[in-house]
């Protein structure tokens, strides 16, 4: 390319098949160049053709210069080459690539002839526009309007649009569309089991999705991705991660939106070490650590109490969205550091960065870990006054439960009663935290009226059985004895408790459960760590001869 260039440089009088070869050549290699070269073409006194024009407009499209491929337009309308559609396809294509949704829809609607092509790059057009609805109409009207059979590409862009809107029985539609007009190719094949495994994991079916999943034959790495975001999203952790390890079982190169995927699951897990094995592969395989990569990087080491390591990685960013503000604020209020989380909060307002609701969740999350009242207060009331952000129960329940830390149960109550609400049960989260504030500052009689309230609006939540604890701590045993018989009266079950821990992979226990393999040992190794704790309790007299 280099000696063509050069002896492109010295030619005096090129011919348009000498420029219309090297806009070709530059479009395909060096972008930039190929604008210039068209410059000098029509310097020349030469008419660009039919050919010329379809590599400079893909070459503007790439460099995103909206203002050129206008300038283009206008020569391609003074040339009357806007008739041909070959170069109106590429017209089309390019304001696509640029975004301009209204320009390719014009151009497209005016064309007096549209082949094949036309009608797949505007189904194109449309999917990278996000105007999936838009795109999927325009597959239904090619075969209504047009005697141009859908190819693997039609196909396949206009499936990649069912995907994204989520809808399934379109995809059904297009599949019955392809077995009764069109041959089944491997690749049409493979697009119709994605969208079939995509719409089963949004509708919440995973056992359906996994089992269509297994039987696709060469699963690429989109398929892959959204079968372990599926597990991810319906809480299917330990699933997820070990799909995960299965794709890596296969050689499936993960991209971002995989290892995002599954660094949520080890972030929710609490898989530190599977959550460092992701890591190191993100640094082994060159996945670029953006904004979202850092962000979700963050959140794993956060919860896995590794706060040192989430800040590492936020001061490596070289750019932050609100999304890693919040994230590096929301991890070191679960750490404890309510001092460095306000201060990077002060930070990110200096940087001009405006918190969203989420952020807000963060810092009074934050207010609550470090028993910050009065701070507390003024963020809540800020989010309206500052920022127009209208509180959710969220919000709600990080004030309610710093006002019930702080022993101001009185305000506590006083605040979820006044929460506009249509749907009592979307309070029921309040009232189980000010019942276990309830439990901890010894307040009965308020205990009772909260628990009153959550068995009206809720039977099966087993907040109520905080009341249970008040009772006990107050050595009224006869009313416990009483709410018991209420609880059981009106089906209030209590949900086990569950905990994990990660030994090469992650066990899971339930209280009450003896399903786990190496039960037994279990059992004994916890006989054997117990017995001199209560040895040694005993010593000190804070256990009892009995």
């Amino acid at each position: 390319m280099h000696y063509a260039e050069k002896i492109f440089s010295y030619m005096q009088a090129p011919s348009l098949f000498i420029y219309n070869i090297m806009i070709k050549a530059f479009a395909k290699r060096v972008v930039s160049k190929s604008h210039f070269a068209f410059a000098r073409l029509r310097k020349s006194g030469l008419w660009p053709d039919n050919y010329t024009y379809p590599f400079v407009l893909k070459a503007i499209a790439c460099l995103g210069e909206t203002q050129e491929g206008k300038k283009v337009h206008g020569f391609v309308l003074k040339t009357g080459l806007h008739l041909d559609t070959y170069v109106c396809n590429s017209l089309i294509n390019m304001y696509a690539q640029l975004g301009k949704v209204e320009y390719f829809k014009l151009l497209f609607e005016e064309m007096p002839e549209r082949d094949k092509v036309s009608w797949n790059v505007m189904i194109t057009g449309y999917v990278r526009c996000r105007r999936f609805e838009d795109a999927v109409n325009v597959f239904w009207r090619m075969g209504v309007e047009s005697n141009e059979k859908p190819d693997e590409a039609t196909i396949v862009s206009t499936l990649s649009a069912c995907t994204a809107l989520k809808n399934l029985e379109l995809g059904r539609e297009i599949h019955d569309y392809v077995r009764s007009r069109l041959e089944f190719t491997p690749i049409i094949s493979n697009a119709l089991l994605d969208i079939m495994v995509s719409g089963y994991v949004n509708y919440g079916e995973l056992d359906k999705a996994r089992e269509l999943f297994e039987r696709v034959p060469t699963k690429d790495v989109v398929l892959w991705t959204a079968m372990v975001n599926g597990y991810v999203q319906y809480n299917r952790f330990d699933e997820a991660v070990a799909l995960f390890q299965e794709m890596q079982v296969g050689r499936v190169r993960a991209d971002k939106f995989t290892v995002v995927a599954i660094l949520t699951g080890c972030a929710q897990l609490g898989a530190l070490e599977q959550g460092k094995w992701t890591h190191g592969y993100i640094d082994e395989y060159g996945i670029q650590v953006d904004t979202v990569v850092g962000t979700a990087l963050i959140e794993m080491y956060a919860k896995c109490g590794c706060i040192e390591k989430s800040l590492e990685i936020f001061n490596g960013l070289k750019e932050k969205d609100t999304a890693s503000w919040t994230s590096i604020i929301c991890g070191l209020a679960m750490n404890g550091k309510t001092s460095k989380a306000l201060e990077l909060f002060s930070e990110m307002r200096q940087v001009g960065l405006t918190p969203d609701d989420i952020t807000f969740v963060a810092i009074l999350s934050a207010c609550s870990h470090g028993g910050l009242v009065e701070e507390g207060r003024w963020f809540f009331h800020s989010m309206r006054e500052m920022y127009g952000i209208e509180p959710k129960l969220e919000h709600y329940g990080c004030l309610i439960d710093l006002l019930g830390r702080a022993g101001l149960l009185d305000e506590a109550e006083e605040l979820i009663e006044n929460i506009p609400n249509d749907n009592n049960e979307n309070v029921v989260p309040l009232y189980g935290a000010l019942l276990s504030a309830c439990r901890i500052y010894g307040h009965v009689a308020m205990g009772e009226r909260v628990a009153e309230k959550l068995m009206n609006i809720e039977s099966s939540d087993s907040d109520v059985h905080m009341l249970l604890n008040i009772y006990a701590s107050a050595d009224r045993w006869g009313d416990s004895t009483k709410m018991r018989i209420k609880m059981k009266d009106v089906g209030v079950r209590k949900v086990p408790g569950c905990s994990s821990i990660e030994i090469g992979i992650v066990h899971e226990f339930l209280v009450g459960d003896a399903s786990h393999p190496q039960m037994r040992e279990i059992c004994s190794i916890l006989c054997r760590m117990i017995k001199p704790i209560s040895l040694g309790l005993e010593e000190i007299g804070m256990v009892g001869e009995d």
